[in-house]
């Protein structure tokens, strides 16, 4: 394995935006920007906010069709395609470390990446030539979501990406705000996480329901905050939490765009 290959990658917790996101050029702009300046990955392993299954599953593990899990867009939306390679070798190591302590894995090789996995991978390797494994939320209870990230973290030292895909504020009456402007709780709850993140209080994060401001308006499910909790695990498991810093920040629709990278 080559150096390059082996330097540890950063990982990543980024807000994916709906299938418009592609008509927007600053959002596509700045995630391409962000890939960019990361080292090559060999591989890319993404949970989305739009798998839950329990026990924890593992997508396809070669191209296999989109899940457009959408409806009521234009035709073309679905009409998007991302053939990235599977990534056998990286769904391997998964389930080693995972199952070592006890949790259970499923294989689920007919599920292709949905839209919280490919609409920002299309803007960041737009050749869709980085393999790329999707794993499902099993949970969407914070600690447990952490040790998760934690368990993952080897992964980083193999050329590995890990991606938390979400949206860090997301509450689709956002949509319906009077006037197109950016919502109160939207905003307070962004800058509450944007100092959380930067304070480095896990704690306050883990608890943000009843931490934050407006957190459950902010966030009526929290399927959408739930995977920067596994971006956080792997990145506390290798002193990485102070190296924080927002990439992306601003709003769209009037939800948070934030977007965070660790290492």
């Amino acid at each position: 394995m080559s150096a390059a290959a082996q330097q540890r990658m950063p990982a990543l917790y980024l807000s994916h935006g709906a299938p418009p996101l592609a008509d927007d050029p600053v959002w596509t702009r700045q995630l391409a920007a962000w890939s960019a300046a990361l080292p090559r990955p060999r591989a890319v392993l993404v949970v989305s906010a739009h798998w839950e299954e329990a026990p924890l599953a593992l997508g396809a593990t070669r191209t296999v069709p989109l899940v457009y899990d959408f409806w009521g867009f234009p035709e073309r939306y679905y009409r998007v395609r991302y053939e990235a390679p599977g990534a056998p070798a990286l769904a391997d190591s998964v389930r080693k470390l995972l199952r070592a302590p006890g949790t259970p894995v499923q294989d689920v090789p007919e599920r292709g990446l949905d839209h919280g996995a490919y609409v920002p991978l299309v803007e960041m390797f737009p050749e869709a030539d980085v393999p790329v494994l999707q794993i499902s939320l099993p949970t969407l209870d914070p600690a447990g979501l952490m040790e998760i990230g934690r368990r993952l973290a080897p992964l980083r030292d193999e050329g590995v990406l890990i991606v938390g895909s979400g949206f860090f504020t997301h509450n689709l009456a956002a949509l319906r705000h009077p006037g197109g402007g950016v919502p109160a709780w939207s905003a307070e709850f962004d800058d509450w996480g944007r100092r959380a993140l930067a304070a480095g209080d896990v704690d306050a994060l883990l608890d943000f329901t009843r931490t934050s401001p407006a957190g459950r308006l902010a966030h009526p499910r929290t399927e959408h905050f739930a995977p920067l909790f596994v971006t956080l695990g792997a990145a506390d498991a290798t002193g990485d939490l102070a190296t924080q810093r927002s990439v992306i920040d601003g709003f769209w629709l009037g939800m948070a765009k934030r977007s965070v990278q660790f290492g």
